[in-house]
């Protein structure tokens, strides 16, 4: 792959995958090769970086429950600056770029200083967490419509969301970043009319080699996440599309 895919002065802001660099998909794997320098988050793969040479610089900027190598802003003007220098610039996210990776507002610096820029697509943890499970987030007459939601939320705020509307039994929730929040999500579904026995699947590490898993329910899912899951980044997969799993043979079983 030659350097011409990323014009000097070009920015991609590029999906990285859950992790496994077997799901990176081959364009993003192609624009890791053609940049200069590469501003990852900490939620990349480590695995991934070997698609980059050793002469591109590779510059962390990764955010991890509160200990944030550097702040938004700070990582808008890095971009802008090193396009403006003309190189040729690559920001990589985990999962996909535009599902809680902040794409907005780094693409809004980018307008304001008049630097094009490219989005390429990644596989979202929520789906490499149903890939692995063997399950599938809707499902015919149970699961019509599928939520992708946020449990970060700023130090010292409370968690604000349309608890009622989330609180849908047809729906198949994917909650990212939930488990310090666990306890808060349970509550508030439970207290919004879901049944304590919707099931969830808390799955950390999804699509690599350290991956957990774990069945629960959702008046337990508090003690669940607190004693099932490591330090690792975890996904809960929340609604009856969860009960159903597929089992490595091929036939369906009923999730405890």
């Amino acid at each position: 792959m030659t350097d011409e895919l990323i014009p000097a002065g070009t920015v991609w802001l590029v999906g990285a995958g859950p992790g496994d660099p077997d799901l990176l998909t081959r364009k993003a794997a192609k624009l890791i090769e053609s940049a200069s320098v590469i501003f990852y988050d900490a939620l990349v793969g480590k695995d991934i970086f070997e698609l980059a040479s050793a002469s591109k610089r590779l510059v962390p900027v990764g955010k991890r429950s509160g200990r944030h190598s550097k702040d938004q802003g700070t990582i808008n003007d890095m971009l802008v600056a090193a396009a403006l220098a003309g190189e040729r610039v690559v920001r990589l996210k985990g999962g996909d770029a535009g599902i809680f990776g902040r794409a907005a507002e780094e693409t809004e610096a980018l307008i304001e200083n008049g630097i094009t820029y490219h989005i390429c697509p990644g596989v979202t943890a929520a789906s490499a967490a149903a890939a692995s499970a063997g399950l599938s987030l809707t499902l015919r007459g149970l699961a019509r419509k599928l939520v992708f939601v946020t449990a970060h939320a700023r130090a010292g705020e409370a968690l604000d969301l349309d608890w009622q509307a989330l609180a849908d039994p047809g729906a198949t929730l994917a909650i990212y970043m939930g488990k310090a929040a666990a306890a808060t999500i349970s509550r508030n579904l439970l207290d919004a009319g879901l049944p304590k026995d919707t099931p969830v699947l808390l799955i950390e590490n999804a699509s690599l080699p350290n991956e957990r898993q774990f069945n629960t329910r959702l008046d337990l899912l508090s003690i669940s996440a607190r004693t099932a899951l490591g330090s690792g980044p975890a996904m809960m997969l929340i609604g009856e599309a969860v009960r159903i799993r597929a089992t490595a043979k091929g036939l369906l079983t009923v999730a405890d």
